[in-house]
């Protein structure tokens, strides 16, 4: 026995921990940079992904569809995780990471901030590598916010400002001044509660 074991205590391997802990990190990574050929590497041909009733994926394919269609260069987003909870089991892992997201979608006028438990499935594949089986959280919390109440706020950097024009896709650009309506209600401590945001089937996931 090694010092400070405990006879009968279950022992995780160092390594495969480490191992999954990259794989997640490369996974955030890929998600928000939007390289969706290193984000499709992070999972397994059959993966499966469930974030709420409404977002449910039977296969990478589906899963990594999804995400491009609804996470192209109009949104900018950010996942944070941390706290792992790492358990191995030979060839299998489950993986239990807390999640802070931001998604800033300025052809909405909307930023949108939360929190959630990721619950992940690992697996260890032919090549020896670590990849996802199944992920998905549960939210803890979010909140939806009107830029136009941030009179403030610019949006002074955006890298996918610069793809959207070298490939002639036009620039979306939200300030609150393109809103007077909006800003007049501001000014006046008024609230749009009539303003539609897009609801959970449409919203960021990752």
């Amino acid at each position: 026995m090694r010092p400070g074991e405990r006879s009968g205590v279950k022992t995780v391997p160092t390594d495969d921990v480490l191992a999954i802990h990259r794989l997640k990190f490369r996974y955030l990574r890929a998600l928000d940079t939007k390289l969706w050929d290193d984000l499709a590497d992070t999972l397994v041909p059959e993966a499966t992904a469930t974030y709420s009733e409404y977002l449910q994926f039977e296969s990478r394919e589906a899963f990594l569809t999804f995400l491009r269609n609804t996470l192209g260069p109009h949104v900018i987003t950010e996942h944070r995780c941390d706290h792992p909870e790492i358990d191995v089991d030979g060839d299998r892992a489950t993986g239990i990471w807390y999640l802070s997201d931001t998604a800033l979608i300025p052809e909405n006028n909307m930023l949108l901030r939360g929190s959630a438990f990721y619950n992940d499935e690992y697996v260890r594949c032919d090549d020896g590598r670590w990849r996802i089986a199944r992920t998905g959280y549960e939210r803890t919390y979010e909140v939806v916010l009107s830029l136009s109440d941030l009179p403030s706020l610019r949006l002074t950097a955006n890298r996918w400002g610069l793809i959207q024009q070298a490939t002639g896709v036009e620039e979306v650009e939200r300030v609150p001044r393109d809103y007077p309506a909006a800003d007049a209600q501001a000014a006046n401590g008024e609230v749009d509660t009539e303003r539609e945001y897009p609801g959970p089937e449409d919203r960021a996931a990752g």
